[in-house]
């Protein structure tokens, strides 16, 4: 397809990017520290971190796992925690001594984690010690050798970090047991790596940075391959996006995304990054009464995030007080951003909500809308620079401007491969190259992209991806289950909601039961917030359970 967005790019914005600027995030995060040495480039719960003292501590953490640990470049290393300022320590401090971070959600059930840590081999676990019960439950079972804990306060100082710590271990009682023989704290792994000195290591394009999870249509994690390079196209294509409307040195960027997503990641703790803002880091953006006192302390010039906590934001008096003189860019991800929450958000801040698409494949950027949209558009946006789109049918044959199709993408920032997944990288990609997105999309002759159905079953719970059969399994093994759908429902709260139809083999089954059995085994937004009992499911003639035909009678009841 001929690039016909490149007409409706912004002034400034270029239609290819430089991916060869940097030799690998390292040698990004290298010229950013000795460029912004003096300036904040975190701030967590009122402690601040300079882009040199960043430089210092990921330093030490290197070594750590460098000099003392001695860890063959390549080795696995996995991030378990919230927004911290551990975790760019940790993160910069693994790629700068050539390792692959594995990005954990901490709410993972022990069944997710032990998956997640087998399927990537991973041999070094950071993790928040409120989580650590959960890696106690499956260690014997995984490939970790090396275990390095860490709390809430542990990088705030002293006295605040022994008052965070007290709080949230003796009143709050939000650290159960845990047991972990051979854990070292993280204020220990930095001083044991300060004993060495940081050895450079050749890291280059080709290299893995991350092995990134997603959700598989088969109901298993799989991990996508995310080199250096993938992950420096994606945020030169951002850079260049963002430049016109940024200043260096200036930003201040609200980061409540968990930056273990790709989108906070990509955006927040790296594109940011390269311009030196300072990232205020959100540990708990659901305490939307703590979140907007936060946001009160700070003269915010950016903000990310999804739909559900923009809109969670408009619907707290207080935000309505808040100084947005400062602000200037606003974008959703993650998921669709509704038209009603965009446009009392400018209403509320003068400031457009500009939507963005992307996948975790895709490093994640594959479309933005240009910064100064002058009005909601119901578009994901135009392609980023050096990056190709096809919408094709079911053959693979392209369709033309106006026709529906699947969305495909092709450019730098595209995943090489799924970890150890041959079977499905082949069925992820079209003959000449193409990622094949899942989505059902129409692109106007201005370029504009827009997202008209999902090919897949995927359901989307405040920007995070569910599949039906890993609910749908786990629901099933309930001995008292026959058999299980689950679907995705509208949802004011989470965009769209997990809904199972489940048809008993224990009569005396009830939906509190069931609803336990699931919050011990999936993370708390793949939980079913409705549960509907039947005496059977809707087949095809090949015995195949029809969803669709669940989703229309959902439907139906809506209305």
């Amino acid at each position: 397809m001929d690039k016909i967005w490149l007409q409706s790019y912004p002034a400034g914005v270029p239609a290819e990017i430089d991916v060869d600027e940097f030799r690998s995030i390292g040698d990004l995060f290298e010229r950013g520290v000795r460029r912004f040495a003096s300036r904040t480039a975190y701030v967590c719960m009122g402690k601040s971190m300079t882009y040199a003292e960043l430089d210092r501590l990921s330093a030490q953490f290197a070594s750590y796992l460098q000099g003392e640990l001695k860890l063959p470049v390549g080795t696995r290393v996995a991030l378990m925690m919230p927004n911290l300022l551990q975790y760019p320590v940790a993160l910069f401090g693994a790629l700068r001594a050539g390792y692959t971070v594995v990005n954990v959600n901490p709410l993972y059930t022990a069944r997710e984690l032990e998956h997640q840590l087998s399927d990537a081999g991973a041999e070094v676990v950071v993790i928040v010690e409120n989580f650590a019960h959960t890696l106690d439950q499956v260690r014997a079972r995984v490939a970790v050798k090396h275990i390095v804990v860490t709390s809430l306060g542990e990088m705030l100082g002293f006295p605040k970090s022994l008052l965070v710590n007290f709080v949230v271990r003796r009143i709050k009682k939000m650290v159960p047991d845990w047991q972990l023989d051979g854990a070292v704290s993280f204020s220990d792994a930095l001083s044991r790596g300060a004993a060495h000195r940081l050895q450079a290591v050749e890291v280059g394009h080709e290299d893995i940075a991350f092995i990134q999870y997603t959700g598989g249509t088969t109901g298993v994690a799989k991990g996508a391959i995310l080199t250096h390079r993938n992950i420096i196209a994606n945020l030169q294509q951002a850079h260049a996006w963002i430049r016109p409307f940024l200043q260096e040195g200036e930003e201040v960027v609200i980061t409540a995304l968990p930056l273990y997503h790709i989108f906070s990641l990509t955006a927040n703790c790296l594109t940011f990054f390269k311009i030196g803002a300072a990232n205020v880091l959100i540990t708990n953006p659901r305490d939307i009464p703590g979140f907007v006192k936060e946001l009160g302390k700070h003269k915010f010039t950016a903000i990310t995030g999804v739909n559900t906590l923009f809109n969670a934001l408009l619907n707290n008096p207080d935000f309505h007080k808040l100084d947005f003189s400062h602000l200037h860019v606003a974008l959703g991800g993650g998921m669709a951003v509704q038209k009603a929450v965009a446009e009392k958000w400018r209403k509320v801040t003068g400031v457009a909500l500009v939507e963005a698409y992307g996948l975790t494949e895709t490093s994640p950027a594959v479309t933005i809308n240009p910064l100064d949209l002058p009005e909601f558009n119901h578009s994901i946006g135009l392609p980023v620079p050096s990056t190709e789109v096809s919408i094709r049918d079911d053959a693979d044959v392209e369709q033309e401007i106006g026709q529906r199709g699947e969305l495909c993408v092709r450019g730098p920032q595209v995943m090489r491969a799924y970890w150890q997944r041959p079977d499905d990288t082949a069925r992820a990609f079209t003959p000449d190259g193409f990622l094949r997105t899942g989505d059902i999309a129409v692109i106007d002759d201005k370029g504009f992209v827009s997202i008209v159905d999902r090919k897949k079953d995927m359901i989307l719970v405040s920007g995070f991806n569910v599949y039906p059969n890993e609910v749908e399994d786990v629901v099933a093994s309930h001995p008292g289950v026959i058999e299980v759908a689950a679907i995705g429902v509208p949802d004011e709260r989470s965009g769209e909601a997990v809904k199972v139809f489940v048809v008993r083999k224990d009569p005396q089954l009830t939906e509190a039961a069931l609803l336990a059995y699931c919050h011990e085994n999936l993370t708390a937004y793949k939980v079913p917030r409705r549960i509907e009992f039947r005496d059977e499911l809707p087949k095809s003639n090949v015995g195949k359970i029809l969803r669709r035909q669940l989703r229309d009678e959902a439907t139906a009841q809506e209305a």
